[in-house]
């Protein structure tokens, strides 16, 4: 059900990237384990905007792994077919997108330089990269200069830094922008903060301000349509970027395509309607898997995003957590009240982990310059194997 609210809108221009138009100027941010097929399509239904694939490695992708293969696959309708790489070593990441392109796998390829996770900025990669100069100009040239070939516009994604005593987003902006990406998203905090605290819109203003020539988004802390509205209005980006947001939600996606035409329509969905999205999304998996039992698995960590803020009993909420099969899903569905409403403010805002700030691991010695050293480089090298397999 829809139903207007106060009278916030918004009228942004389509986004371009390259030669494609995004006429709903709003990206799923990839997230590992959720923007699979099952959900990107659930969000689509609701709303305009870019789809990402889950993050898959550069290296998987050249192995030609199981998993990584799946990632990369995108319904029939999906305008345009959009994956996220993630790489430490520019000539994989070359090798990646020229699979991509030579195989006519993806109309969009986006660079992962955000990841905050230890397992990744421990070997240098992810949002712990862009420090080193070279290494950040390497990847994003080659990357650049082999999805071209194909005619494919490539974008990236990074974080603000490391930490506040080493910010990134300013130079590696710039390299970005002068190596011919089609847009730089940047999500306003460090690696160490992980999801905590505040997303700082001033640092995504100042980067749309130092890039007038390049689209800039802008990510983080966007819980409703009115979050984007206000980002947009304090930092001028061009689109924003979703990501925890829509966790449990994928009408936030009609809310936005709302108010980005101007209306202040918003989705307000009592607990049959979300009963329904949580069946479908568990029968949406089964495809994706083509295994009940997996897909189940799956859809057990959306079930506290989903039912945020309405009744729901304690024994039931349990039950939905460890649900093995369709069967038991719809019986389980079946004892929700039909007839309870949207409960409000209680079923908004934050949602995900948000973890707790704490000190980056990076490789040893990491931050002594802003260049590779030969020990680095060999981390570098060890760590592009050792995600091999996605």
């Amino acid at each position: 059900m829809s139903v207007a609210t106060q009278k916030t809108r918004l009228e942004l221009p389509p986004l371009k990237l390259g030669g494609l138009t995004v006429d709903t100027p709003v990206i799923l941010a990839p997230m590992a384990g959720i923007t699979n097929k099952a959900f990107r399509r659930l969000c689509r239904e609701y709303g305009g905007g870019l789809y990402v694939t889950e993050m898959v490695t550069s290296r998987a992708l050249v192995e030609r792994s199981p998993e990584s293969m799946r990632i990369i696959e995108h319904d029939d309708d999906e305008a345009i077919r959009s994956v996220q790489l993630y790489g430490v070593d520019p000539v994989t990441v070359g090798a990646a997108i020229r699979i991509l392109v030579d195989e006519d796998r993806a109309d969009h390829i986006d660079l992962n330089f955000g990841c905050p996770v230890p397992k990744v900025t421990r070997k240098g990669g992810g949002s712990a990269l862009p420090w080193k100069l070279d290494l950040f100009t390497a990847i994003v040239q080659t990357a650049v200069r082999e999805a071209s070939k194909g005619g494919i516009p490539l974008t990236i994604k990074m974080r603000k830094g490391i930490d506040e005593d080493h910010l990134t987003f300013r130079e590696a902006g710039k390299i970005a922008r002068d190596a011919g990406v089609a847009a730089v998203t940047l999500h306003g905090r460090t690696a160490s903060q992980f999801y905590s605290g505040k997303a700082d819109w001033n640092a995504i203003a100042e980067l749309r301000e130092a890039l007038p020539d390049v689209p800039v988004l802008g990510n983080g802390d966007i819980w409703s349509a009115e979050d984007a509205i206000a980002m947009v209005e304090q930092t001028g980006v061009d689109g924003v970027v979703i990501g925890r947001g829509c966790q449990g939600r994928p009408w936030l996606f009609a809310d936005l395509q709302a108010a980005f035409e101007g209306s202040d329509e918003r989705h307000r969905p009592g607990l049959q309607e979300v009963a329904d999205s949580v069946y479908r999304h568990a029968e949406l998996l089964v495809e994706t898997f083509g295994n009940e039992m997996i897909a189940l698995r799956d859809i057990r960590k959306h079930m506290a995003w989903y039912f945020k803020g309405y009744v729901v009993g304690g024994d039931l909420r349990a039950k939905l957590a460890t649900v093995p099969s369709l069967e038991v899903l719809r019986e389980l569905l079946a004892q929700l009240d039909p007839t309870a409403p949207y409960p409000g403010a209680d079923a908004e805002g934050p949602r995900g982990r948000a973890g707790t700030p704490k000190k980056t691991a990076l490789p040893e010695g990491w931050l002594d310059g802003r260049e590779l050293n030969p020990a680095q480089k060999a981390i570098i090298a060890a760590a592009e194997l050792d995600v091999s397999g996605g």
